[in-house]
């Protein structure tokens, strides 16, 4: 399994499959024939047919200025919803082509290239296996990562955790449009200042998280920079609960960072056995994997034990099996920003009930992580981001 600095890239939003992935593929494919006069990019399946709304052509073109962009939404024997071709000419003739899959969350792998991105770290194949060698040597989680990626990674964790900070302080600082056409304004500045008279304890912390996931998920709309967690689909639902837990709780940054360690594992066994792709598995895969990332970073912020990590996890995971990926216009808006916000709240239900139920739990995270994997393969290819079903097909502005 390869190390957890996989799973947070910071880069622009507003999809990590569909602009960090393409971006990233598109410098690696620059590098590779330097010697070329032009680029010629078709993009096939999911990135065919969100890439305009998702800004994939333009994420490409970021990268090499003058690549011939287009869009083959006919072909779906494909090795990967998310699918590049990319092909160098020089002089009027192709010197090289290469065949580049965007695997979710920024990640990409490059066919005919095995080896491509192939940082093993852990020999663990799964969760489980995991778990039994924290038991076995009497160690943490956080133990375990420090003791596989070693001590640098915290200095990893600080420019990340930084990035997310920053992120959520523009985005509550932020009023406006975003951009794609649907008018839809910014909430985030709205819903954290915006106290009732009577407002409990418990309003306001549900109200406070979910302004900065808004303010995350609204920078990441609006093609600013964020952080992917694991995607940018995905981005606001563990650093909102993270910043909750330092600015208002008080939790020291250390300890912030530890869990930010802890949930990243969770993300990556999820890669690893399943898919953090909405192209590939639905929302589940990007919702899903977020919300059970901070659960098991919140529960093992708050001291639980590695059973109640782990049930923690499954729970957010379960119950995000079968979501869908519609987003309407293709655009990273709708149902998304809100969608991370309700996440939030899962993720914090999710660890009120393994702190007290996780000697009655018969479900394994190993299991439910299977179980999403086989979902979005069973699911309809409409419901996997290609805004042609769900709430993309029957969306009609409200009067």
């Amino acid at each position: 399994m390869r190390s957890i600095r996989n799973i947070y890239k910071i880069g622009n939003g507003p999809s990590s499959s569909h602009t960090v992935g393409p971006y990233n593929a598109a410098k690696l494919f620059q590098k590779r024939y330097p010697q070329a006069d032009a680029f010629e990019v078709t993009l096939y399946g999911s990135l065919a047919a969100t890439g305009e709304g998702h800004g994939t052509s333009k994420a490409i073109r970021s990268a090499i200025p003058d690549a011939v962009v287009s869009f083959n939404r006919t072909q779906h024997d494909l090795p990967h919803p998310n699918t590049m071709l990319f092909i160098a000419h020089q002089n009027g003739k192709e010197i090289g082509r290469s065949r580049i899959l965007s695997i979710g969350g920024g990640s990409i792998y490059v066919e005919d290239d095995p080896v491509f991105e192939n940082l093993n770290v852990y020999p663990e194949k799964n969760f489980t296996e995991m778990i039994s060698y924290c038991k076995e040597h009497e160690i943490s989680l956080t133990e375990f990562i420090y003791q596989r990626e070693g001590e640098e990674l915290r200095t990893y964790l600080k420019e990340i955790w930084d990035a997310m900070q920053d992120c959520i302080q523009r985005g509550l600082h932020t009023e406006g449009i975003l951009p794609g056409g649907l008018g839809i304004s910014r909430k985030a500045k709205l819903l954290y200042e915006k106290r009732c008279y009577n407002e409990s304890a418990d309003v306001t912390m549900n109200r406070v998280i979910a302004a900065y996931a808004y303010a995350v998920c609204e920078e990441n709309a609006d093609e600013n920079i964020v952080v992917t967690a694991p995607t940018c689909g995905s981005c606001g639902v563990l650093p909102a609960l993270m910043y909750y837990m330092q600015k208002d709780r008080g939790f020291p940054e250390n300890e912030i960072l530890d869990a930010l360690a802890v949930a990243a594992l969770i993300g990556n066994v999820i890669q690893t056995n399943a898919s953090i792709s909405g192209a590939e598995c639905g929302c589940q895969a990007e919702i899903g994997s977020a919300c059970s990332m901070a659960a098991a970073g919140l529960a093992s912020l708050v001291g639980l034990n590695i059973d109640q990590i782990e049930y923690a996890a499954e729970i957010a995971m379960e119950h995000n099996l079968g979501l869908t990926c519609d987003p309407v216009g293709g655009l990273v808006q709708i149902p998304c920003i809100e969608r991370n916000a309700v996440a939030c709240m899962r993720a914090e239900s999710s660890v009120n009930l393994s702190r007290f139920l996780t000697e009655t739990r018969k479900i394994s995270f190993d299991a439910v992580v299977a179980t999403m994997y086989q979902t979005g393969k069973d699911m309809n290819e409409k419901y996997r981001e290609t805004a042609h079903g769900g709430l993309a097909k029957i969306y009609q502005p409200c009067k």
